[in-house]
């Protein structure tokens, strides 16, 4: 051994190579540059040829989760504990003038009353001021015992109103412009002229509205401090290592004092990183009492401050020669965000034009600030594009499946889409608009989606081989729901010829190995890379001090199957080699590797819907979406994934949105009795397909390019059904019955 450690020291150091990876930064991926080391090992193999990986598994946390004893940060409670509440500014834009908590402090149970971090508050639902008491009925008496003096200010909530004359300013300086260019891309007087050689042109406005989150488990954390020199805070997260720093800072404590814990969150759909300013005044009120605090948001608090999809106004005109080829295009997309910045993938998105030119403007109104939901920007994009592209289709009388073949340059679209068409029916859609019989009409539309998935080096894995067999991964990600806790444990599991029941995973506590945030899909091509590299150097380890019972096998050729250990001729089982290793068995720290993972990947769905044209009522008959993503690890999970992402695009087409009143500036909407979401009843029949024609052996995270091109294949199918080209979203039947009647 010691000569082997010599050996080792004597080895030249790894050679440096730099690379650009996606890093989630409050759910918006980023593009970083990272050093990593240049050297490659054992791979995944070929897609077809896995034991557990690619195959279809059930989560290996369900019967926690069905039985109810998993433990969610809602569920924890510790001794002593305080409930928070947070009292809300009813106003769109009003300056604090006073603020009297005399009347809430003189309440029996109500231990602590502090003040929110703004003085100035431009939208309705902003924070005050918190409170915390020994019940929660309790401290919703205190914030009702606040009495506020507000100065109310100008506001505007909605984007016409906001790019009018003389509106009022919405965001800090005073004098800086509701509108705000952000971007531009393209030659406007080649595309201008390139207009000229179209043989059709569309030109049109699309709208896509502010949607909700609609987390099960509502924003919050429970602070479990005491006054003492340490805290752990249970948090619904998306993000384990997001956390310690800032509740460090408002607890006063030194970051590595604070522990976070999320061994289960409800959703979270790019909504949670950080403590956010709900987690502050909860480890404010911790400090103040030194006592545990739980402070999880209302259901009215998560749809007015929680933030939400941003929404989107695109103004795009195209031109097309009669063979189908867009030879211009031109775009003016205003981002939606509120009181923040928005997000929006620039147009023509991933279609290929002769000539394109767009600008991309942020327009601030007085409602809470929009944040990352899954895919942010991409679902806007691509129904203003594929609505764009499918008028452009009907305008030339040409299919719009080979008008987008027409278009798209990747060929794994054209893969896609076929297989798409095929399993939808396509050759029996209407080849004109509206032109069924009966007031029952059926109609279908496609679309299109990309996004990226890659991973990054911030996972840092754990694998432990014990004496009696047991075998544990631990690392400090989180599982959102999305079956990390499977997926670890099966790598593991293949890499030892083992079964899933033989490992155990350790995760979402912030003292174990380092971790991504679960953002921008990065989190299944961050982790996986590094439990692959810790699951080959454990084995490789274990194979070492194994040898000599195999007639001293050299390590790289010892097989690991079906829980035997085989290498010389002669074969142990799992436990009889386990036996062999010292008390504190073995341990390896995997690291990522870039070679096991890679961006990239593409999308396709089809929708079927059938349209009263007597009522305006939209009902969804039958979704398909193929998707790739290279090695599937899990694929239950992956079909999934799949569903719920035209589920979320059903809403969003069809039912969701948040409805303003524009002169109180407040939302009339704020809960699930109005605001509706698409239910058991309104699920029509859906067919995920893994594209296994994408052959590529490394992990690619595909969460969020699962909901990208279903909204667009709805609004294109009710077209179809009925012939009314709705271009604002949520196409409700008020919008169906007066397109109709313009008709008529």
């Amino acid at each position: 051994m010691q000569q082997q450690q010599q050996q080792q020291s004597q080895q030249p150091a790894p050679k440096k190579k730099k690379i650009r990876v996606p890093r989630s930064v409050n759910g918006i991926e980023q593009m970083v540059e990272i050093e990593v080391d240049d050297v490659n090992g054992p791979g995944w193999g070929p897609n077809d040829k896995h034991v557990l990986l690619n195959h279809p598994m059930t989560r290996v946390d369900g019967p926690q989760k069905v039985s109810g004893a998993a433990k969610y940060t809602y569920d924890q409670h510790p001794k002593n504990m305080l409930y928070g509440r947070i009292l809300r500014c009813p106003h769109a834009h009003a300056r604090v003038v006073n603020l009297d908590t005399s009347g809430a402090e003189k309440i029996p149970g109500v231990a602590a009353v502090i003040k929110g971090p703004l003085s100035e508050l431009r939208f309705a639902g902003a924070p005050v001021a918190a409170v915390a008491a020994k019940t929660p009925e309790i401290a919703g008496d205190a914030l009702r015992a606040i009495v506020v003096k507000y100065e109310v200010l100008p506001h505007v909530v909605k984007a016409n109103a906001a790019v009018a004359e003389g509106a009022p300013k919405v965001v800090e300086p005073s004098d800086e412009a509701n509108l705000q260019k952000k971007a531009s891309r393209g030659d406007l007087a080649k595309v201008e002229a390139a207009f000229g050689s179209a043989d059709a042109i569309v030109e049109a406005e699309y709208i896509s509205q502010r949607i909700h989150h609609t987390c099960l488990e509502t924003h919050g954390l429970t602070v479990d401090y005491s006054g003492g020199d340490s805290a752990t805070v249970y948090a619904s997260t998306q993000g384990t290592f997001t956390i310690p720093g800032d509740a460090a800072k408002a607890l006063e404590l030194p970051e590595s004092a604070v522990t976070s814990v999320v061994q289960h969150m409800g959703g979270g759909f790019g909504s949670k990183f950080g403590i956010g300013i709900e987690g502050m005044l909860a480890c404010k009120l911790s400090k103040q009492t030194k006592t545990p605090v739980k402070l999880m948001l209302t259901r009215y608090d998560e749809f007015v401050m929680a933030g939400n999809r941003s929404g989107s106004w695109q103004k795009l005109k195209g031109g097309v020669k009669n063979d189908g080829t867009l030879v211009a295009f031109q775009a003016r997309q205003y981002r939606l965000g509120g009181v923040g910045q928005g997000s929006q993938a620039g147009q023509p998105y991933i279609y290929a034009a002769g000539e394109s030119y767009r600008e991309i403007f942020a327009l601030h109104t007085n409602e809470d600030s929009s944040i990352a939901m899954r895919a942010p920007g991409h679902p806007q994009a691509s129904f203003a594009i594929e609505s764009l592209m499918d008028e452009l289709a009907y305008k030339i009388k040409m299919d719009p499946v080979a008008f987008r073949k027409k278009n798209l340059t990747d060929k794994a679209y054209h893969r896609q889409l076929d297989r798409g068409a095929q399993a939808i029916g396509w050759d029996k859609r209407n080849p004109i608009a509206g032109g069924n019989p009966g007031p029952f009409k059926r109609g279908m539309g496609c679309a299109v989606g990309t996004w990226g998935g890659g991973g990054n080096n911030q996972c840092k894995v754990d694998v432990t081989i014990s004496r009696d067999g047991s075998v544990l991964v631990a690392v400090g990600t989180q599982d959102l729901g999305t079956g990390t806790r499977t997926f670890t444990r099966a790598i593991v599991a293949e890499e030892f010829g083992l079964q899933l029941a033989d490992i155990k995973e350790e995760i979402g506590n912030s003292k174990l190995g380092g971790a991504n945030q679960s953002g921008g899909s990065t989190t299944a091509a961050s982790l996986s890379p590094s439990v692959k590299d810790g699951a080959i150097k454990a084995r490789l380890a274990f194979s070492e001090r194994v040898a000599p019972l195999l007639n001293n096998a050299k390590p790289e050729e010892i097989t690991f199957s079906g829980g035997n250990v085989s290498g010389g001729g002669k074969t142990l089982t799992w436990k009889q080699a386990c036996a062999t290793l010292p008390a504190a068995g073995v341990t390896a720290r995997g690291e990522w590797r870039q070679d096991l993972q890679a961006t990239g990947i593409h999308g396709a769905a089809f929708a079927e819907v059938e349209v009263d044209v007597e009522t305006g009522h939209i009902k969804p008959i039958k979704m398909v979406h193929v998707q790739d993503g290279g090695l599937p690890l899990n694929r239950l999970a992956l079909e999934s994934q799949i569903n719920g992402g035209m589920i979320q695009s059903l809403g969003q087409a069809l039912w969701e949105g948040r409805v303003m009143d524009a002169d109180l500036g407040m939302q009339v909407n704020p809960h699930f009795g109005d605001y509706k979401l698409p239910g058991s009843l309104e699920i029509p029949e859906m067919i995920p397909i893994i594209d296994d024609g994408d052959t590529r052996e490394v992990v690619i995270g595909i969460a969020e390019g699962c909901i990208i091109p279903s909204l667009g294949a709805v609004v294109n199918a009710v077209f179809n059904a009925c012939g009314v080209r709705v271009r604002e979203l949520p196409i409700t039947p008020d919008r169906i019955l007066m397109g109709l009647k313009n008709q008529s």
